[in-house]
């Protein structure tokens, strides 16, 4: 295996730029003595529909920022293959995503503690939320102003979200206008991770400002294969890029930035993982770690769809004046749409305790198949989330290639008692009752998904098996905690080896209530300075 030509001694290698990728690379080499190398096998985040915010809908068919995986078929959704979208690009999944800020609560952290994440509480969260946040409404006791990732009301409403609010305001929920203030529930408009009408992924607000750094090197297209370990110490990686192979040593620590997906399936390829599973493949253990890939979790959603009577929605838009507006008229319209611009957060009465159990996303276009199945005419969608899922899945190795992609077993609705399912039909009977309030009257044509608006509950959980679909919030499969089984320890660091840490969505014991990209942002801040000796 060559060497890197000429290679510099890097003090730190960071796999993956996504989120907390980006984050690292900032904070990491805002020290001029200390040497990072960003490693991303994606491209550069160079293309327009990234930075339109409404372009997202264009990104769905774009192979080359997306990792497009699959699921293995689903026993307990009609043997379906869910398709799980992910950023392969710079900036990761926050270059691709719907932009919605959104924390989760106070509870959730404390959860997390209580699960084994000893330090991660709310309280000690909460400052790297704000040191993050740059809210355009400015600081206050919850919120950052002045942070790198923008966060900003919509410039462009359709008039069809807020018919959703008075729809929801009809069916009792509250107002909120803010879901990360002193109560999550209720609904309203999301605030967004966009600066000035543009996109403000991870790259825009922690990439940028650092690449001229000296001491900071990014390279994309760059895959890689296997983490190296020298005493028991992981001493660099290797990595394949424009076609040639190469080890690059890591003087202090490899920083795994890879997701929920691709970091276990690496720690496994680098042998760190259930014995077994990497004997099958002729790979050599390096730790026996049998819960490497295993607590994956993931927000299971289901969407109801009705024909609109008036044209009002995004479904027959021009694409070209969509971009006359933006472009030429300083980032305005609906291009500076997120498209699921209203949403809310309900505490169903199966809730177990006082924090919402549902979220909401309401999208003024008909949405099937994640946007991939273009239905005729116009409509509105209603997605809905059970957010405190109780199955768990598995990532697995499909071989002992970095290439091929892992073998996703999200074991969706596989809770032994059933509860998963029992708050996927409170979800569908939700979004059946706020659609049909009297607000939706002028616009409310004939239903879609599901086709009649009586079905049973026995019924609607049949619909859900046929329907529903992956809100793309995949995490847990490299869980932190003290107890000897978790992958990593609370301060990220791989049981078993020194100098390997996991920093992404892959770590948290479970899933908060929400969104996972400000989460995952706020890990990485906090990682930072757990690394840098801060805390």
């Amino acid at each position: 295996m060559p060497v890197r030509p000429a290679a510099p001694a890097y003090d730190y290698i960071i796999i993956g730029a996504g989120s907390a990728g980006c984050v690292l690379a900032n904070r990491l080499s805002e020290d001029p003595d200390v040497r990072v190398l960003l490693l991303e096998a994606g491209p550069r985040d160079w293309h327009p529909f990234i930075h339109m915010p409404a372009g997202l809908a264009k990104l769905v068919n774009r192979k080359g920022v997306n990792w497009d995986y699959d699921t293995v078929p689903e026993p307990q959704l009609d043997n379906r293959m869910l398709w799980w979208p992910r950023g392969k690009v710079l900036g990761g999944s926050s270059s691709i995503n719907a932009m919605c800020y959104i924390r989760g609560v106070p509870g959730d952290y404390d959860d997390w503690a209580a699960r084994g994440a000893t330090g991660w509480h709310w309280d000690n969260v909460l400052p790297y939320f704000r040191h993050s946040e740059g809210n355009r409404r400015g600081a206050d006791a919850l919120h950052g102003g002045d942070g790198p990732l923008a966060v900003s009301d919509l410039r462009h409403v359709n008039p069809l979200s807020r018919v959703f609010i008075e729809a929801a305001q009809q069916a009792e929920l509250p107002h909120n206008d803010d879901f990360n203030g002193p109560q999550q529930t209720g609904v309203g408009l999301y605030q967004v991770t966009q600066k000035d009408g543009a996109r403000c992924s991870a790259a825009v607000a922690y990439l940028r400002p650092a690449r001229e750094r000296p001491n900071l090197t990014v390279e994309t297209g760059a895959l890689v294969n296997r983490i190296t370990f020298e005493g028991g110490r992981a001493s660099g990686v290797v990595y394949g890029a424009r076609g040639q192979a190469f080890h690059q040593p890591a003087a202090r620590e490899v920083l795994l930035c890879g997701g929920a997906i691709n970091s276990p399936q690496l720690l496994m390829l680098s042998g760190i993982g259930p014995a077994d599973e990497l004997r099958a493949h002729g790979i050599a253990v390096q730790v026996d770690a049998a819960d490497v890939g295993g607590n994956l979790q993931d927000h299971l959603d289901i969407c109801t769809l009705y024909h609109a009577t008036q044209r009002l929605t995004y479904d027959r838009l021009s694409d070209a004046r969509i971009a006359w507006g933006y472009y030429l008229r300083n980032r305005s319209g609906a291009g500076t749409s997120n498209i699921a611009e209203a949403g809310g957060f309900v505490r169903s009465r199966l809730a177990p305790d006082d924090r919402a159990d549902i979220q909401l996303h309401f999208v003024p276009a008909m949405l099937d198949d994640h946007g991939r199945n273009r239905l005729p005419g116009d409509g509105y969608t209603l997605h809905a989330c059970f957010l405190r899922p109780r199955s768990r899945g598995r990532i697995r190795l499909a071989s002992a290639r970095a290439s091929d992609k892992a073998r996703i077993e999200a074991n969706y609705l596989g809770d032994a008692d059933g509860f998963d399912l029992k708050m996927m039909v409170e979800c569908a009977r939700l979004s059946r009752e706020i659609l049909m309030q009297p607000a939706f009257a002028p616009y409310r044509g004939a239903p879609i998904h599901p086709a009649r608006e009586d079905l049973s509950d026995r019924e609607l959980e049949a619909f859900i098996r046929a329907k529903a679909e992956s809100v793309y919030h995949p995490a847990g499969s490299c869980r932190m905690g003290e107890d000897a089984a978790s992958v990593v320890d609370p301060q990220l660091r791989v049981r078993g080896v020194d100098g390997l840490r996991v920093i992404d969505a892959s770590v948290m014991p479970v899933l908060p209530g929400g969104n996972t990209n400000a989460p995952v942002i706020m890990i990485a801040e906090r990682a930072a300075d757990l690394i840098r000796g801060c805390i």
